[in-house]
């Protein structure tokens, strides 16, 4: 018999679990990729930097698992508004949750809900054309930001506002966006961080292309860049070499100046009806490794704060979730009966996109197991279920559609490879000419 399988998610996470279940299934099976979106790859299309080509090329590789034919992609069906958890149950043998980690962490000080104080998330979402986000959502009207968080988000997130639109032009930004870039008055970047260069979250290849910038000094203060001893491992060693050596170097006199700073921590963000500064204490470390705050301040005369502190994970309807971890409580993948997860919703935000591929394999080897030599109850009848409510899901080939579409925008604006189609408006006229 076959045995037929729901993956919610289409990111990595879902897509390798895709992958594990056609590789490890001893009996035929069938998976269905449930997205709510129009469009597959997750974070690889809305949270890659577009300047990170290399990365987004996961994307190929993802391709090749919703080509294959054991796998289905069903696009613009939303668990919770569309489909219960129940109903899910009533049609296939087993559901995987693998819906990722969607919002930042909150900051939890003064003046974070003042206009201008976003999170991060938010802003990769507009820059990289999330359909959730409006190309008319930032004015980079202010001339100086602060980026709090010292990892990769937050160093992509630096990179793009402190490189020129006509650097972008190449990658597949929305061209409403790629104009607000061009129209940006920020002059000053602050990427702010708790802890010293040797706690930094960065990695070396992400931070030495912040040296690479060709329209912004970075500087580093001398005082923060001095680290006290300690065995650190290779890629601690070679951020602490970069992050010294930028501190040894003056400013040439770029049009814009990113400061790196470390052993600072925001107090209150400060402001009447929008953000216009951000106050912070200087920290250092407690005998216990902890950190703690030494009664110095400072205020940055900053328009915007953008809150990269971390991700996490957000609670779906009927799916039991742990608000102490921000995941969905687990044992090796299962959940309850005929539910397991995968990816960040099922370990929280750690790793890389691949960490995700071992992840899915252990997830898909505990279902496999319970449901070895079982009943099966599944059948294609999710079909008959969304046509009942009418609703239609986009499926591979629409998807192909709206790439076909970003393509020859492109090429009608004279642009890289892919220009990103805006608003689901958009996709859905290109899925369904």
């Amino acid at each position: 018999m076959t045995l037929h399988v729901a993956v919610i998610g289409s990111g990595p996470a879902g897509i390798y679990t895709a992958e594990a279940l056609v590789k490890q299934s001893a009996e035929p099976v069938e998976v269905d990729v449930i997205e709510r979106l129009p469009t597959p790859y997750g974070l690889v299309r809305y949270g890659v930097a577009p300047d990170h080509t290399s990365i987004k090329s996961i994307a190929n590789y993802l391709r090749r698992v919703l080509e294959l034919p054991q796998v289905r992609f069903l696009g613009g069906v939303t668990l919770g508004s569309d489909v219960s958890v129940e109903d899910l149950l009533g049609v296939y043998d087993a559901v995987v949750y693998c819906t990722g980690a969607m919002v930042d962490r909150k900051l939890g000080i003064p003046g974070e809900d003042l206009p201008g104080s976003v999170a991060a998330t938010d802003f990769v979402n507009w820059y990289c054309g999330h359909p959730d986000v409006d190309p008319a959502r930032f004015t980079l009207d202010t001339s100086e930001v602060a980026v709090i968080g010292v990892g990769n988000v937050a160093v992509d997130v630096v990179r793009v506002l402190a490189k020129t639109a006509e650097e972008l032009r190449a990658t597949d930004v929305p061209h409403e966006v790629l104009q607000r870039l061009g129209e940006s008055e920020v002059k000053a970047i602050h990427m702010v961080g708790r802890r010293g260069p040797e706690h930094a979250k960065f990695t070396l290849k992400e931070l030495r292309e912040l040296g690479e910038l060709a329209n912004a000094d970075v500087c580093v203060r001398p005082d923060e860049a001095v680290v006290l001893g300690g065995d650190f491992p290779r890629q601690v060693q070679g951020n602490i070499k970069v992050l010294q050596g930028w501190a040894d170097r003056e400013p040439v006199g770029r049009p814009r100046r990113l400061d790196v700073r470390f052993w600072l921590r925001p107090v209150e963000i400060l402001g009447t009806e929008r953000v216009e500064g951000l106050k912070l204490e200087r920290t250092r470390l407690s005998e216990e490794g902890r950190v703690v705050g030494t009664g110095e301040f400072e205020t940055l005369p900053v328009g915007m704060v953008l809150r990269s502190v971390g991700y996490q994970s957000v609670p779906l309807p009927g799916v039991p979730f742990s608000d102490r971890t921000m995941t969905v409580p687990n044992e090796a993948g299962r959940v309850r009966d005929r539910e397991y997860v995968a990816g960040w919703l099922k370990r929280g935000p750690t790793g890389v996109i691949g960490t995700n591929k071992s992840d899915a394999a252990e997830t898909v080897r505990t279902l496999l197991a319970d449901l070895d030599g079982g009943a099966r109850v599944g059948s294609r009848g999710i079909d008959t279920l969304l046509a009942g409510r009418g609703v239609r899901p986009i499926t591979y080939e629409e998807w192909l559609a709206i790439e076909a579409a970003e393509a020859e925008l492109a090429r009608s604006l004279n642009r890289g490879e892919r220009v990103k189609l805006v608003g689901l408006e958009a996709m859905l006229r290109a899925s369904r000419p």
